[in-house]
């Protein structure tokens, strides 16, 4: 009954929307604009027989290249004797346009479009069944104001927009070859450790989306997701840092949008990227075909990753019953992997203001890894038997993603979208375990097997319409449907024989349905002096039913969030100041409900919690920024409030001697204030170097098991720092170099702090045959053969030392070919897609600027 409730209050939005009122004409490109168009209420213009037409083209094409049509051009149409304004009208996508029904009389006509300069037609006269054909009329393109903000000759590497700030991959030469993760690892404000785990501010509960879409992959495992997304097909990584109402709620440190490379061209194009090295190999081949109003992409990518070396030492103490355990162990170990993803897009333009836009991806991911564990126990000082464990694990994924997604544009800014997604995660996480004696001899064998489906269907409608010239109003609903289930059993044999559940085993079953319904409402305003004020106000209500085999009915109720935002900035003489709030929710993902007991390790267990509640996070920002001469300095200043906060909990086991069991939690409280420092320097046209800083003090309480068994009260506190820096050059005849070197300190956790470390990176690339092919080198970590990291946790009942040790040297060598002749055609305005950022992941794994409001943003 939820579910079928849930559906017919977004479908009865959906209708509602369906015929929106139009409202006053838009502002664009911030020139004035008439008060409200004919036909709308209120509107008692006098209809006339004459008409007006023309067409809108864009003056900077070369006689070679002719001038293309400017698409939703917007025409207004004033009467010169009142200066008031009494019709407008928009161009079609061939930039033509038509005003009919007109009186006699005298006008004057303003044509304006976003990156192009004003142009106002005077003096025209109209007499009665007169047809005016103003022919064509060429915009100029509005250059200063890029020029005033990017580094000259060159696009800026980062880019700072009112709520998010942009970082152009696609200038990254070293990328060829590598995932999303190596990527990620340069923009600012993020930390990605060794193992792809992304953090933001110091923050896991981050949301990552690609394309502006959510992925069931991502909810499983974001570090796991970034590897399927070769580097060299990453356009731009957004750090959205205070989201408004139209995101969803979830997301307590802040959302990433990575947006990968798209184009609006006709004809045919095929793109052939390679990349062989020493630790991985990439083959890619993505084609695409436009041809009018219809658009075909196909793509598909395979990546495999070879020789990754790991060791592991583990020295932990524990205290049950008044017996002290002390564990020692050594690991080695290797993993390999094949990750594929392949994608078949379409869309269509129904009409010159209507869209339709299909698309579905597959995505796969097989990562398999080898450990060989000796274990040794001391009970009491008195040491016991040598354990021998050889553990083969299998960690594979199969994810499809399919859209079908409709816009409307009634007026520029003024639009009604409706988005649908279907998205299905299958992922298996088992492993195989051999027990061996000191004679190397089979002495029994255990298994873990998990299997995970999780699905999830969404229906999203958005309607935007401005109101006067400087004000803008958003409002939607979002439904989403989303099941998991996860079967698990831990069977053991022995040296041969069938594998048993029965006798020492367990066999289990989560079953969790998690529905969702919301709404928010947006508005902007800008006034005169050019202060921009933003604030949204958004409701979610998650209806939850959850299950295990075992114990039955979990009993988790249902809950409702409020959810404000507000940002607001301010230009003054040079340097902009930005200042946001928001409340965010973080609900748990798949990793941290599932019940799963994972032994791999015996001696560290990790288990799944599904009595997890949702965790609420305030965040404050204040941020500046300004440049000088050729250097861009961005500084922000922020606090983050947490309750309920997720996190791991780690304690003795009760039943195996010496092993540390680690569960998810809500803990209580978490509060972090810190800042982020970025400073960018255009050395010449050709040579830009940047330097970033982290920093930020924490402060975590929660509850733990004491010594006399009984909760107490933990609080950890502590200063994180990071930070790195980059550089980049071009030079003649198509030769580029790069550099890039990071480091991030050790980071506070409740029962200890967890180990830093680091991370660098050269290339070079040469440029043939007009930029149609390139050849380059990049190297990582070339100076040391391993990187150490360095964990202690502890408590009253155990303490723990965990040093692992990366391989992670690597060169690699990429090839890349461009095959097909395309030709630029004018942007059109595609479809918006469905986005949901509303669950917690593991760890493991547009606004404008320049005070006009923003419009036609992708809704979440």
């Amino acid at each position: 009954m939820k579910t079928k409730a849930l559906l017919i209050a977004i479908c009865l939005l959906t209708l509602s929307l369906h015929s929106p009122v139009r409202a006053q004409f838009p502002t664009m490109g911030g020139s004035a604009q008439p008060k409200a168009l004919p036909g709308t209420a209120g509107d008692q213009s006098p209809k006339g027989t004459a008409k007006i037409t023309g067409s809108v083209l864009d003056s900077t094409q070369s006689n070679a290249n002719p001038a293309k049509a400017v698409e939703f051009a917007s025409i207004a149409l004033y009467n010169t004797a009142t200066g008031k304004a009494i019709d407008g009208t928009v161009a079609d996508e061939k930039g033509k346009f038509t005003l009919t029904k007109l009186v006699a009389g005298n006008y004057r006509i303003l044509v304006s479009f976003v990156g192009f300069r004003n142009k106002t037609i005077d003096n025209l006269t109209l007499a009665n069944g007169q047809s005016l054909d103003l022919g064509t009329i060429k915009l100029a393109s509005s250059i200063k104001t890029l020029e005033e903000v990017t580094v000259v000759g060159q696009a800026a590497m980062i880019e700072e927009k009112v709520d998010r700030l942009v970082y152009n991959a696609e200038k990254d030469i070293t990328a060829k070859g590598g995932d999303a993760t190596d990527i990620l690892r340069k923009v600012p404000l993020l930390t990605v450790d060794l193992d792809g785990n992304v953090s933001l501010r110091g923050s896991s509960n981050i949301r990552v989306l690609i394309n502006n879409k959510p992925s069931t992959i991502v909810a499983s495992s974001v570090a796991d997701a970034l590897k399927q997304i070769p580097a060299d097909q990453i356009k731009t990584v957004e750090v959205i840092t205070s989201p408004s109402a139209k995101y969803d709620a979830e997301g307590s440190g802040g959302i990433i949008n990575i947006i990968t490379k798209k184009n609006s061209l006709q004809g045919l194009n095929l793109n052939v990227d390679s990349g062989v090295g020493n630790r991985g190999s990439l083959l890619s081949l993505n084609g695409n075909y436009r041809k009018g109003k219809a658009g075909f992409t196909v793509g598909g990518f395979g990546r495999a990753m070879y020789n990754t070396i790991t060791k592991t030492n583990l020295d932990q103490t524990s205290q049950v019953n008044g017996i002290t355990t002390l564990t020692r162990q050594a690991g080695d170990g290797h993993s390999s992997g094949l990750f594929g993803q392949y994608n078949l897009g379409f869309d269509y333009d129904l009409a010159k203001n209507q869209s339709l836009t299909a698309g579905v991806r597959y995505g796969v991911r097989n990562m398999l890894s080898q450990q060989d564990l000796v274990t040794q126990l001391f009970t009491n000082g008195t040491p016991g038997l040598t354990a021998y464990r050889n553990v083969d694990a299998k960690n594979l994924s199969g994810t499809v993603d399919a859209n079908i997604d409709y816009l409307h544009t009634f007026k520029p800014q003024q639009e009604w979208s409706i988005s649908t997604l279907y998205s299905r995660n299958d992922l298996t996480n088992n492993f195989d375990a051999d027990l061996l004696n000191g004679a190397n001899e089979l002495t029994g064998r255990q298994r873990n097997l998990n299997k995970n489906v999780n699905q999830e269907f969404t229906l999203q409608t958005d309607y935007q319409t401005p109101i006067k010239k400087n004000q803008l109003l958003e409002f939607g609903a979002k439904g989403i449907i989303r099941q998991v289930n996860s079967n698990y059993q831990y069977q053991l044999a022995g040296p041969s024989g069938a594998f048993t559940t029965e006798a020492n085993g367990t066999l289990g079953e989560l079953l969790y349905h998690q529905n969702i319904a919301a709404g928010y409402s947006s508005y902007t305003y800008t006034t005169k002096n050019r202060y921009t004020f933003k604030g949204g106000l958004r409701y979610e209500h998650t209806f939850i039913d959850a299950s295990t085999r075992e114990g039955g009915t979990l009993g988790i109720g249902d809950y409702g969030v409020l959810v404000p935002s507000v940002n607001a900035s301010k230009t003054v003489k040079g340097t902009t100041f930005k200042l946001g709030f928001n409340r965010r929710i973080q609900r748990p993902g798949l990793q941290q409900l599932n019940p799963n007991f994972n032994a791999a390790n015996p001696q560290n267990i990790t288990v799944g919690n599904p009595t997890l509640r949702p965790e609420l996070t305030n965040n404050f920002e204040l941020g500046l920024s300004k440049t000088i001469k050729k250097t861009f300095i961005n500084a922000t200043f922020f606090g983050r409030v947490t309750n309920n906060a997720i996190t791991q909990i780690s304690q003795p086991s009760d039943t195996l001697p010496g092993a540390i069991v680690t569960i998810y939690q809500n803990i209580g409280r978490q509060h972090t204030y810190g800042t982020n420092i970025f400073a960018n320097v255009a050395a010449t046209s050709k040579i830009s170097i940047g330097l970033f800083l982290n920093t930020f003090y924490t402060t975590l309480t929660g509850q733990a098991i004491g010594t006399d068994g009984v909760s107490a009260t933990l609080t950890n506190s502590g200063i994180n720092l990071s930070g790195g820096t980059f550089a980049s050059a071009q030079f003649r005849n198509g030769w580029g170099a790069q550099a890039f070197g990071f480091m991030q300190g050790s980071s506070v956790q409740l029962q200890g702090r967890q180990g830093g470390f680091g991370f660098y990176t050269v290339g070079v690339k040469k440029e043939f045959a007009n930029k149609k092919a390139s050849l380059g080198l990049a190297a990582e970590n070339f100076l040391s053969n391993r990187y150490h990291i360095h964990t202690v946790l502890n408590s009253a009942q155990f303490s723990q030392v965990n040093d692992a040790y990366l391989y992670n040297r690597g060169v690699r060598l990429t090839f890349t070919v461009k095959i097909g002749k395309m030709t630029m055609d004018a942007p059109r305005k595609k479809a918006k897609s469905v986005n949901n950022d509303d669950v917690k992941s593991d760890g493991n794994g547009q606004t404008q600027s320049g005070g006009t409001p923003a419009g036609g943003g992708t809704p979440r």
